[in-house]
């Protein structure tokens, strides 16, 4: 990081956090998590949500600086309430919906994103990333269930010589030590140090895009919304995006060019004049100073495998995305939230260490659709070759007349990847004309449809298994008595049994992530019983097939 300096800011007060004592450490842990990021505290956070203790180590002293990952999506904050860590985010954040490009200073598109009375939460808000990770650590202190170790580095990593956990490393202001653990969860960033340590690397592709990350304060009250700007006069052949923080903090990208060196456009006399530009270009006549700045370049990589044996990868330390289209934190917060539930019901005696490799089987194919739809923004923000670049312009000269166009340069698509072919999904039966499929993500609903502040759906949602019942389903009363899963009864007249597409005798099963699992018509207990066992072994079939 460039600017100020590290950890001084115009809008942050950082702590210091020290070193845990070393008298009464323990040296043993069911759960290590290398990596105090957000990924990280996600995990331990879920984790801590099923009764399941974990240690977090890092390396800092305290949150990092500068914006970084500031878009959150839905179906983030969704994990958020999950966790019991949302309000803060709520009141600090800005919600948006909506976004306009330009091209060569002419509008050719203004999107918005799908939204509804019937959702409890926005399509995307902005915070930076030190409110989210000092949100997610106000979380992690509260929890008698999670140990922070901060400023104690991994350097080592093996696997114990009875194959049953790991042996790490650690070294902290008072020198090295090593500590046990059944399982290992890498949080540790795009240059995990644990990917290296175990001879691991990542595949795929590098893009050659260089983009200028500047933050910069600035009271300028206009709408909250995304812009971006192709070949502006500010800076000709280049990208542009601008986004508004909380704090009246900007966040503003800018492409460099090939003709142009990186050290001498990261000097902050350059920063200010390219900003300047920029905020002229687009009307903003306020004073503003600057905060911090960056450099950064698109890649697309990602490991074979997110699961080796007792030591499982999340967030950047298993991919890395391009920013375009606000993928990487969303992506890796799921990341997070999936294998936190499900090694919290292994440990817990709820399911096969099977349930496991559906963590690698469902994320990685996530991380496959976020590059598909991630290579097609970049090279669109970014175009590679000169031919890229002039089927780009193109294709944006004619959205200046024709609106259809304007579609080519439109990257919102923010719904969560969904498990459709994962081990874990029972695939739809017969007679299913609408509502989300199996695999997807549950959506929320009014529980009073005629309130906009009511009660949501998800608020009656239970920590296991959630089981909605529209009407008459028969054979409930054994699930009912069940710690797996929550069953609610729902009125087939209900707001969630259109938002389901569900009628009376019907069910839907939630997954604790809140995806679904499985759905039926003419729903009975049995059936019901039978998916959630099936999860539970991991998605193998009773009979071990």
């Amino acid at each position: 990081p460039h600017g100020k300096g590290r950890w001084d800011s115009l809008y942050f007060d950082y702590p210091e956090f020290a070193a845990p004592p070393r008298d009464g450490l323990s040296k043993s842990a069911e759960v290590t998590i290398v990596g105090a990021g957000p990924i990280g505290m996600v995990a331990a956070l879920t984790l801590a949500r099923y009764g399941q203790r974990s240690v977090i180590v890092d390396a800092k002293h305290t949150f990092n600086d500068g914006s970084r990952a500031i878009c959150v999506a839905r179906s983030s904050f969704t994990a958020l309430q999950l966790l019991g860590v949302l309000d803060p985010f709520l009141d600090k954040s800005l919600p948006w919906a909506s976004g306009r490009s330009f091209f060569r200073g002419r509008q050719f598109l203004e999107f918005f994103m799908p939204d509804s009375a019937a959702e409890r939460h926005r399509p995307m808000y902005n915070i930076e990333q030190q409110y989210i990770e000092k949100f997610l650590h106000d979380g992690v202190a509260a929890s008698p269930l999670i140990d922070m170790r901060w400023q104690t580095e991994c350097t080592g990593v093996a696997e114990a010589e009875d194959g049953e956990g790991v042996v790490l490393t650690l070294s902290d202001p008072d020198g090295p030590y090593e500590m046990r653990t059944g399982w290992l969860l890498a949080a540790d960033g795009a240059r995990s140090p644990l990917r290296s340590m175990m001879g691991l690397r990542l595949a795929g592709q590098n893009f050659e895009g260089r983009y200028i990350i500047a933050d910069i304060q600035m009271d300028n009250p206009v709408p909250v919304e995304r812009f971006a700007l192709f070949d502006p006069d500010a800076r000709p052949g280049s990208t542009v995006l601008v986004h508004q923080q909380p704090d009246n903090i900007w966040r503003i990208d800018y492409q460099l060019r090939d003709d142009e060196d990186e050290d001498e456009a990261l000097r902050e006399e350059n920063i200010r004049a390219a900003v300047q530009m920029v905020l002229d270009e687009c009307g903003y006549d306020a004073p503003w100073d600057l905060e911090w700045w960056s450099v950064y370049s698109a890649n697309t990589l990602l490991l074979d495998s997110y699961r080796h044996g007792r030591a499982i990868f999340i967030g950047d330390a298993a991919h890395i995305v391009p920013i375009f289209g606000v993928r990487g934190f969303n992506n890796g917060v799921l990341d997070g939230v999936n294998i936190g539930w499900k090694l919290a019901w292994h440990l817990a005696g709820k399911a096969d260490e099977a349930i496991l490799d559906s963590y690698d089987h469902e994320r990685r194919r996530a991380t496959l659709d976020v590059i598909e739809k991630s290579e097609k923004s970049t090279q669109f923000m970014t175009p590679r070759t000169r031919g890229h670049a002039i089927m780009r312009d193109a294709a944006l000269s004619l959205a200046l007349d024709f609106p259809f166009a304007s579609q080519f340069a439109n990257p919102r698509n923010m719904t969560p990847y969904e498990y459709h072919d994962s081990p874990l999904t029972t695939p739809d039966g017969a007679g299913w004309s609408g509502g989300p499929r199996p695999g997807a993500a549950a959506p929320d609903a009014r529980l009073d449809r005629s309130s906009t502040k009511g009660e949501f759906l998800m608020d009656r949602f239970g920590t296991g298994f959630t089981l909605l019942a529209f009407g008459n389903v028969p054979g409930l009363e054994t699930l009912q008595a069940d710690d797996l899963v929550t069953v609610l009864t729902m009125p087939p007249e209900d707001e969630a049994a259109d938002v389901y597409g569900a009628g009376d005798g019907d069910a839907v099963l939630v997954r604790p992530d809140r995806f679904i699992a499985a759905r039926w018509h003419r729903a009975n207990g049995a059936a019901i019983r039978s998916a959630i066992t099936r999860i539970c072994a991991g998605g193998l079939q009773e009979d071990g097939e």
